[in-house]
């Protein structure tokens, strides 16, 4: 569902993504992992059409997010870290607007938008202006929109990110439920605990290259850490083993 073939991007003579090629596949929860400027972001943002690559395709779906953004984009969702919404719409007014930008049949846009709504907690909140709302409400309405739709394939960057306990649980079970049902999920964390819980197969990305891909276990045959944590296996393919000297200093004390 969504292929990297050899995809570069350059910023001047700053190299943030290095040929970099990854599948993931329907009925599949991918994680994409790195520290901090790995180039997590400049990848996401090339696969939304938002940023063109300097080089190398991206598909989804089979269609080229450059070439036939339009078809792409109609199968595709996306959460942010940090929503950006109309927010002089109430939340009810900008469901519609999303169901009428993607052309959802308006008794599927009546039955499921409510339903997620409901799910996420805002079912009584339906006439108040967006701009009201919490930074967590604003995630669970941008959520409710794009589950509202059910897309083919989602990509997710860091999105458990201001919601609270209950919103974070629907929603790793909506997660699952999705992917259980065809769904592509593409998911960015920073949370390794998280990533090891929920992604089937993931990828990590260091200074703009993959140093590692397959399931948790895989990677840590890669790492020749077969008995360590995926947090342990992350830090010593990145470089981060002063973080784990340090902690055991501390232990010490």
């Amino acid at each position: 569902m969504i292929i990297l073939d050899q995809v570069v991007k350059r910023y001047g003579d700053h190299m943030a993504v290095n040929n970099v090629s990854l599948r993931a596949q329907a009925g599949e929860i991918f994680g994409f992992l790195g520290p901090n400027g790995a180039g997590k972001t400049s990848t996401i943002k090339m696969m939304m059409g938002l940023m063109r690559p300097t080089s190398g395709s991206i598909t989804i779906g089979g269609h080229d997010i450059q070439k036939d953004p339009v078809s792409a984009k109609k199968i595709l969702g996306y959460i942010p870290d940090r929503p950006i919404l109309y927010e002089k719409l109430t939340a009810w007014e900008y469901m519609k607007f999303i169901a009428g930008l993607y052309n959802v049949d308006i008794k599927d846009m009546e039955e499921r938008g409510r339903k997620f709504l409901e799910i996420f907690a805002l079912g009584d909140r339906l006439n108040e202006l967006v701009e009201n709302f919490s930074h967590g409400m604003k995630q669970r309405l941008n959520l409710s929109a794009v589950f509202m739709r059910d897309p083919k394939v989602l990509i997710l960057d860091e999105p458990l990110i201001g919601l609270d306990p209950r919103g974070a649980r629907l929603f790793k079970e909506i997660l699952h439920t999705s992917r259980n049902n065809g769904m592509c999920i593409f998911m960015s964390t920073h949370i390794l605990e998280i990533a090891e819980q929920m992604c089937d197969r993931m990828a990590i990305i260091h200074k703009g290259s993959i140093i590692s891909t397959g399931t948790a276990g895989e990677i840590r045959a890669q790492a020749h850490a077969s008995e360590s944590n995926l947090e342990q296996v992350f830090l010593h393919l990145t470089g981060g083993e002063d973080v784990v000297n340090i902690v055991k200093e501390l232990q010490k004390m």
